[in-house]
């Protein structure tokens, strides 16, 4: 069964209705959210369950796309407004200590859309600790070829 969140990102329509009579050149295109700036119920420490705290977040997806020019239609290409959308709703889901776990389930939102090839997440608290800049976990997750 599909979280919400994963629900959100695959609900896109799928543009594949190419006629069979037509030649399809598969192209990859990168997909991506930069800093996308969140508060989040996160962390593992008492301190971290008493308020929300911001995160930064980056999504970096690959996305197989036709390789014909996009007909200026959303229904073609994987909608970044909705893997923001999927993110906000695995946080609305409730509190979540580690930050790793937050990565794969992003991963797994993003991963859950047809076009989607594979997903690099970084995420960042920038207050976890006060002599660094911010600190986080980057993971990379690729669909298995087939």
């Amino acid at each position: 069964m599909l979280t919400k969140a994963e629900r959100i990102c695959a609900a896109q329509p799928d543009a594949s209705r190419q006629e069979a009579s037509e030649t399809v050149v598969e192209t990859r295109r990168s997909v991506f959210l930069r800093r996308l700036a969140l508060d989040a119920s996160i962390g593992a420490y008492p301190h971290e369950l008493e308020t929300r705290q911001p995160i930064l977040i980056d999504i970096d997806l690959e996305v197989v796309s036709p390789g014909a020019p996009v007909d200026d239609d959303l229904g073609e290409v994987v909608c970044y407004d909705r893997i923001s959308k999927g993110v906000a709703a695995i946080l609305d889901e409730g509190h979540i200590k580690l930050v790793e776990t937050l990565a794969e389930r992003i991963a797994d939102v993003a991963l859950s859309h047809p076009k989607a090839l594979a997903v690099r997440v970084r995420i960042e608290k920038p207050e976890a600790v006060s002599a660094a800049e911010g600190a986080g976990v980057e993971i990379r997750r690729e669909k298995p070829r087939r």
